[in-house]
């Protein structure tokens, strides 16, 4: 193992070679290699020739960590459906609980002239439960407030001989259901299956056109992952929209039934259940749910046309995330070609 900042990766006829790397010494090397897996991260400098980067970013995280309180369910995260957007919250240590706030858009409020810690106090700290709410004052004035991007990117790889993308560098999703780290170790044992049979990686385009499967194959878990953690961030956001609303609280609600209307989404969110029909079922359950409510005990226009929204509003949500994510690919894997590509012969 080298350990160094990969500067480039080497190409050669279309076919990637190897990287180009510095020492920590500032030394400029090459090491090559028939398979360079390229898994540089969300800031990834190397993934540009390897797929198209299409980023968004819809909001950022405000990170603190708070110590010496208890959490009002012990050794659980936590989903405050605040105003404007969520706040998380979970135990990192047997002392210390981290909390993030979603703010949304990429403009943040200043850290260094005291905006960041006026907008915690103010916007942020009077939605908090109670027994939260002197440590998360006590973060603010200790003044170890951090920020990240959330970004979010559909995989849309170009198949190229000689690497492949994993992780961050190859697809994104809002990180408000933790996914990433379940979406790239199940990456990995796709790819690990589909490298096991070979002997041999020395052939860059036979080996490509085998790999091609890799991204049918990851397909049922990153999808569902994917297209719950958008979903479910645009639902948990607050907003004027009263059947944006309804939908908000009968997706609280809906979970709040227990049995299979809690442990379906739990299994799904967990990567237990990569059945991506399971989710849009869900989804449309949740939204036909809130309409029920609506309608119930005595229908009038005015819910009449608030369901209606709510359904609309719904599938506003959900479609365009899929589509990103691929229909056919989604739903219909084994129709993919790639999906039953053999191992290139030794």
């Amino acid at each position: 193992m080298e350990q160094g900042t990969v500067t480039s990766l080497l190409e050669e006829n279309g076919t990637i070679k190897g990287v180009q790397y510095k020492t920590k010494a500032g030394q400029e090397l090459k090491a090559y290699a028939p398979l360079t897996i390229v898994c540089d991260g969300c800031f990834s400098n190397l993934r540009r020739s390897l797929c198209n980067p299409k980023v968004d970013v819809p909001s950022c995280f405000v990170g603190l960590v708070l110590e010496n309180c208890q959490l009002p369910f012990a050794n659980h995260g936590h989903v405050i459906l605040a105003d404007p957007s969520p706040i998380l919250f979970y135990p990192i240590s047997s002392t210390e609980v981290r909390c993030l706030v979603d703010v949304p858009g990429q403009k943040l409020p200043s850290i260094a002239n005291g905006e960041m810690a006026n907008h915690l106090k103010t916007r942020v700290a009077p939605q908090l439960p109670p027994q939260l709410y002197d440590a998360f004052i006590s973060a603010i004035d200790q003044g170890k407030i951090r920020t990240m991007p959330n970004r979010s990117m559909p995989a849309d790889p170009y198949p190229t001989p000689g690497a492949l993308l994993m992780g961050d560098a190859f697809n994104m999703r809002h990180p408000l259901t933790g996914g990433g780290m379940t979406v790239a170790l199940s990456d990995i044992v796709v790819l690990r299956d589909l490298l096991k049979p070979l002997s041999n990686l020395n052939d860059a385009v036979s080996l490509s056109k085998y790999l091609e499967s890799f991204y049918t194959l990851r397909k049922p878990v990153a999808s569902t992952i994917n297209t719950l953690a958008g979903a479910l961030y645009k639902v948990f956001c607050a907003s004027p929209d009263q059947a944006r609303k309804e939908m908000r609280e009968a997706c609280f609600d809906y979970l709040s039934l227990g049995d299979v209307y809690s442990t379906g989404p739990v299994a799904l969110l967990s990567g237990l259940n990569p059945r991506p029909l399971s989710l849009v079922v869900h989804f449309f359950a949740v939204a036909i749910y809130g309409v029920g409510r609506l309608l119930l005990p005595f229908p009038s226009l005015k819910r009449m046309w608030i369901g209606a929204r709510l359904i609309s509003g719904a599938s506003s949500i959900i479609f365009p995330i899929i589509k990103a994510e691929g229909v056919r690919q989604m739903f219909f894997p084994v129709t993919v070609p790639a999906y039953y590509r053999a191992p290139p012969a030794k």
